[in-house]
């Protein structure tokens, strides 16, 4: 019988704990099991909204499974792990882990869901409608060999790196501008940039800024991913100020963020797009970009409740 855990703030022995299910599972799977977003929430002990759901097995000395909920712009996001001796059991786990979450969602006040899958399977699917949730949005991951050809080189346009303590407003005005109904990227604070700007993969020669006029007109965030084989420069965040769309500088950031990357010695560029997203579907294979996999939500909308059952709760 499994006992579920429920923890609304994590102590750092919780934190160890999940982080060895998550080590198991990344190298099981290949990735990292978790967001950023929902990573960064974790290892700070949980923010407001947060819950971590640990499910044990009487006879393991390990959790047999992790599901975590983390708010963002006007939504909550799950993610859901369960270790790899147990997959065999994801037709019981996922829904039991998914159903104690989505009540976590409802006596929080309700709100819109995201499931995030990686590479969603029918088994996903069946256990999302087991608990009410529909697919929804997909991201493409898109990569492409480096360096650009001269000719698609010569888009880029000129650029100075961030620069920390002098930077942060004037990027987050832009930001949030830029990405204002997006549920992950947008209503980013002053924590939530720093918090990304801690973290040991941060290089500020990878993070590079397009200027008009002493304006920040757009930017492009580069995040390198040393674990992997081939190591894999990502485009982790861009975007344009709305005020300077229209000149074709979404295809210059893009252009000149690669240029950076093939630069610092990164052989294979990689990006997320929603599919969906035509305009950015063929600015991204106009570059060279190809699909190399797709991860999709499922989502619901929760309704607020105000009763909670019986349960381990700390």
């Amino acid at each position: 019988m499994r006992i579920l855990d429920i923890k609304r703030q994590m102590q750092p022995n919780d934190i160890s704990v999940v982080r060895d299910l998550l080590r198991d599972a990344e190298r099981a799977d290949g990735h990292r099991p978790l967001s950023d977003h929902l990573w960064l929430d974790l290892v700070d002990g949980g923010r407001e909204g947060f819950a971590g759901l640990v499910a044990w097995e009487g006879d393991h000395d390990h959790p047999v499974a992790y599901a975590q909920i983390s708010k963002g712009h006007d939504s909550f996001s799950i993610e859901l792990v369960v270790h790899p001796h147990h997959r065999y059991e994801m037709h019981l786990i996922g829904p039991e882990l998914l159903t104690a979450a989505l009540h976590e969602v409802a006596i929080n006040g309700g709100g819109h869901v995201h499931w995030w899958v990686f590479e969603p399977t029918i088994g996903h699917e069946q256990v999302a409608a087991q608990v009410g949730l529909t697919p929804g949005r997909r991201l493409h991951q898109m990569r492409r060999s480096l360096p650009l050809s001269s000719s698609d080189a010569e888009a880029q346009v000129a650029v100075r790196t961030f620069v920390k303590g002098q930077d942060e407003e004037a990027w987050l005005i832009v930001n949030n501008r830029a990405f204002e109904h997006h549920p992950e990227q947008g209503g980013w604070d002053h924590a939530t940039l720093s918090a990304r700007l801690a973290q040991p993969w941060f290089d500020a020669n990878g993070f590079v800024l397009h200027e008009i006029d002493n304006q920040l007109a757009g930017f492009c965030w580069t995040k390198v991913h040393h674990d992997t084989d081939p190591v894999l420069g990502e485009i982790y965040v861009i975007a344009v100020d709305p005020a300077f769309h229209g000149h074709g500088l979404g295809k210059s950031m893009v252009v000149s963020g690669l240029v950076n990357m093939s630069n610092r010695g990164i052989k294979t560029a990689m990006l997320y797009v929603d599919p969906d997203n035509s305009a950015a579907m063929a600015l991204y294979e106009g570059l060279g970009f190809r699909v190399h996999r797709t991860d999709r939500a499922f989502v619901g909308d929760i309704a607020p409740i105000t009763s909670t059952p019986e349960s381990e709760q700390s």
